[in-house]
């Protein structure tokens, strides 16, 4: 069964750093893709950035484009969104996603995806 856990979810300043982690496990890591998604109040569900698990570019959303990172750990089987230069509008629901084999047109789409993490919560106060 696949499974999804994210954590790291805080409240931190605006300018501030946090990294999230999302331990993943029960599938095949081979083409696989990993994504983060938030929800902030009030808004839809909106892709943040992902990533193929053994290669290929990230994809990120403008919004978060030179701020923050993905990467993955495959020893720990986890992945990470290392999150920089935090601003109020940030402040979301965060969570993480995988699915195989989903093209770069889709990517971004949440329709893409058949598993789906709990969600952790960041607070970014200005």
């Amino acid at each position: 069964e696949v499974q999804l856990q994210a954590s790291g979810g805080g409240l931190v300043q605006a300018g501030g750093s946090l990294r999230l982690s999302c331990a993943a496990s029960g599938f095949a890591f081979d083409d696989y893709c990993i994504a983060w998604f938030r929800q902030a109040p009030g808004k839809e569900r909106e892709f943040v950035i992902g990533v193929r698990w053994n290669a290929g570019s990230p994809r990120y959303a403008d919004s978060v484009k030179g701020r923050f990172t993905i990467s993955r750990d495959k020893d720990r089987r986890t992945v990470y969104l290392q999150m920089n230069s935090l601003k109020p509008e940030d402040t979301a629901i965060y969570f993480c996603a995988a699915a195989p084999r989903i093209i770069w047109s889709s990517l971004a789409l949440p329709s893409s995806y058949d598993s789906w993490g709990q969600g952790t919560l960041v607070t970014v106060s200005s």
